[in-house]
């Protein structure tokens, strides 16, 4: 992982806005109507180009894919993971059962009438009916070709490749074939290692998703926060297995509170989950820090002794406003961190990511997309002044 060393790194989550052209073969083959292949792939081929260089001009450091090939977070597991059988039904609204529809029953009535949409292959809910093996190959080889078109057009020296986490899978399947979660889970961090372990051998970073390991406890309302600990320990055991195999320094690991535009008075607080995350054996931990239910935080990594080889990537841009943040405000939040663990040990993030279902109006507009990137920028920049001048 390229590190500050003499300047302010910036970089994001992953997902990011796709263009209408790319939306539009999605939308059909969620609804399992025929389209053409061929004038898919070669418009995804220039959506990647052009979003990569779009991203460098913005002043992006390390840039990912967009995420453009994959019409929503769950699904291109269900695409890329043998044993999974639809089961006809939409899956459950997000939000229904949880801390927050308890509170805000009001806010969150219009999430859980959801539930009686339409099924279709983005919301369809899964099921483990065989043994999970990986056969994701051709998907995943398409896509680290592309973003690696991609960076050598556009001159970028380092891109990463966001995947789903085993606990993420298991989360969103029912299992009707493994005797316990625990053996669903590690089958599935067996299959995921094939995918970590290319994008590693492609030369991009990976990065794990996983918002259910916080999430875990504002979904679960019958459980105590100690039982959400003790469970979250278990989640990260299972991260570790999934990358055995791959380098440390080639490892971001993300968790956020997912796509909830919502109070969030109920979100798992860093406190509770900092020792959990410094566990996984990865390099670079992403984590939301620029909203204002956990902007506060940032004091905690005071208390904590971070090794030395570790690094921060906190949120200085949100997904859950559409207010674009001041350059020097997020340099002001850069400079927090930076003047705890020292300014090579912080890359500049987002909270979350920008495009998560293709299928879905953007919470956040593309235009403001855009422009919070380019405030996060011109924010490293002051930052840079501020730190190495």
């Amino acid at each position: 992982m390229k590190i500050s060393s003499d300047r302010m790194h910036t970089t994001h989550v992953g997902s990011l806005p796709r263009p209408n052209s790319l939306i539009e073969f999605m939308i059909a083959e969620d609804n399992g109507d025929s389209f053409d292949e061929a004038a898919f792939e070669s418009t995804l081929s220039e959506a990647v180009t052009d979003v990569v260089k779009h991203q460098r001009q913005l002043g992006i450091d390390c840039v990912s894919d967009g995420e453009f090939s994959k019409r929503g977070f769950a699904v291109y597991a269900h695409e890329r993971l043998d044993g999974l059988e639809p089961t006809g039904r939409a899956r459950p609204s997000p939000w229904e059962i949880s801390r927050e529809a308890d509170d805000f029953p009001g806010f969150y009535a219009d999430e859980a009438k959801a539930k009686f949409r339409k099924p279709n292959q983005s919301n369809m809910q899964m099921c483990c009916t065989g043994a999970i093996t990986y056969k994701g190959q051709t998907r995943l080889e398409r896509d680290l070709a592309n973003l690696r078109a991609a960076c050598d057009a556009n001159g970028v020296e380092e891109a990463f490749v966001p995947a789903i986490s085993p606990s993420d899978v298991v989360g969103n399947q029912l299992n009707e074939y493994y005797s316990t979660e625990e053996e669903f889970l590690y089958a599935v961090s067996d299959a995921l290692n094939v995918e970590y372990r290319a994008i590693i051998d492609a030369g991009f970073m990976l990065q794990i998703d996983d918002p259910r390991l916080i999430n875990y406890y504002v979904k679960n309302p019958h459980l105590s926060l100690e039982e959400c600990r003790s469970w979250a320990f278990e989640q990260v055991e299972a991260i570790n297995y999934s990358l055995k195999g791959i380098p440390e320094d080639r490892i971001r690991y993300h968790t956020c509170y997912g796509i909830n535009m919502g109070p969030r008075v109920h979100d798992m607080e860093l406190k509770d989950y900092i020792d959990i995350i410094l566990k996984i054996k990865a390099c670079g931990y992403s984590f939301e820090a620029a909203n204002p239910r956990h902007e506060h935080e940032w004091r905690l990594w005071e208390t904590v002794d971070l090794p030395s080889n570790k690094i921060l990537i906190p949120g200085v841009i949100t997904h859950s406003s559409v207010l674009v943040e001041h350059p020097e405000l997020i340099a002001d939040r850069i400079e927090r961190y930076a003047k705890i663990v020292g300014p090579e040990r912080v890359i500049a993030g987002a909270d979350c990511g920008f495009g998560t279902q293709a299928s879905a109006t953007p919470e956040i507009h593309p235009s403001i997309v855009w422009a919070k990137f380019k405030a996060m920028s011109e924010g490293a920049e002051l930052a840079t002044k501020r730190l190495w001048n």
